[in-house]
């Protein structure tokens, strides 16, 4: 897309400057300090590393800034952020705005908007989806708060989201705790996508068929109905390592994935994908996974199936059987 054809999608919000503090520069908030300059707005940036950082403190950080000010906070979520809203209602005044970019829950935004309205301050939450490809490519946005307030950040939001329609990149999902509420559902589904393409990536491999691998992934990337970023992601992994021999094949969560279970269950909705590729991320950090240990055991007592012991690296021993 043309320079000229992003402006042009944006012209609500053409010419409107933003000055806003952001506290947290990391991988993604260093990014999109740097998305917000190129687009003109000021931002004052604040981090626990002084290489990074523009202000000193976070008092002096406010300091920096006109009133009515508005803080974005891009720090971990939990303790982190919580200690951070709270000296914020401490600085902050009648009028302002703090904006959590990070992955809080939505429970906490519910928390950190009443710590923050006794101060008169206002609160939005915002999810945020894009990764280290965020600041050239744009951010997926989703807020949540007053309508007022989501309206007086339009320009920053337009700032950060990728070119195109508004509503192919961000939206204002609903009240307090709706923005990371969504995000939630969205990293949720993200599990199940990743899972299904790593088992497809593993099956692909076990077979003696299919000699080029990453080359039926590449090969999926136009036309075909599993096309996605993600796929696209693990065709460049694929690239740079066919085989994967460089990684471990364990994977963390950060929380989302268990918080949409969770929800999940409160509301009586089933989620089985979902829920799967969280248990399946649980067992890759099992080195002999006690689970299938008792699987093994319990086939070998009611089957007679082969079983291998725990210092055995050759064939299973034991009765073949034809019984499943």
């Amino acid at each position: 897309m043309t320079p000229s054809a992003a402006d042009a999608q944006r012209t609500d919000h053409e010419g409107t400057h933003m000055e806003l503090g952001l506290v947290g520069l990391g991988k993604m908030g260093g990014s999109m300090r740097d998305r917000l300059r190129r687009a003109g707005h000021t931002v004052v940036g604040y981090d626990h590393d002084p290489e990074a950082s523009d202000a000193g403190s976070l008092p002096d950080l406010v300091r920096r800034l006109s009133a009515p000010r508005v803080v974005w906070v891009m720090v971990p979520a939990g303790p982190a952020t919580r200690s951070t809203v709270t000296e914020l209602a401490e600085l902050l005044d009648e009028g302002d705005v703090v904006v959590d970019g990070g992955n809080s829950r939505y429970t906490d935004d519910i928390a950190n908007a009443e710590v923050l309205s006794t101060r008169g301050v206002g609160y939005v939450d915002c999810g945020v989806s894009g990764g280290v490809w965020g600041l050239e490519v744009g951010y997926g946005l989703m807020a949540g708060g007053d309508a007022a307030d989501v309206q007086r950040l339009m320009p920053v939001f337009d700032a950060l989201r990728p070119d195109g329609p508004r509503d192919e990149g961000f939206v204002h999902a609903g009240g307090v705790g709706a923005g990371h509420y969504a995000k939630m559902v969205h990293n949720g589904i993200e599990y199940g996508l990743m899972q299904a393409y790593a088992e497809g990536y593993e099956l692909l491999h076990a077979s003696e068929l299919v000699t080029d691998v990453p080359g039926a992934f590449k090969a999926w990337s136009r036309g075909t109905v599993v096309r996605s970023w993600l796929l696209e992601l693990l065709v460049r992994a694929l690239e740079d390592d066919p085989g994967l021999s460089e990684l471990e094949g364990y994977a963390d969560d950060s929380g989302e994935g268990r918080w949409t279970v969770q929800e999940a269950i409160d509301h009586a909705v089933p989620a089985p994908v979902i829920t799967a590729a969280l248990f399946a991320r649980f067992a890759s950090r099992q080195d002999d996974s006690p689970a299938m240990k008792a699987v093994a055991a319990l086939r070998n007592q009611f089957g007679g199936h082969a079983v291998r012991a725990a210092d055995e690296a050759g064939p299973a021993s034991g009765a073949a059987d034809p019984r499943p």
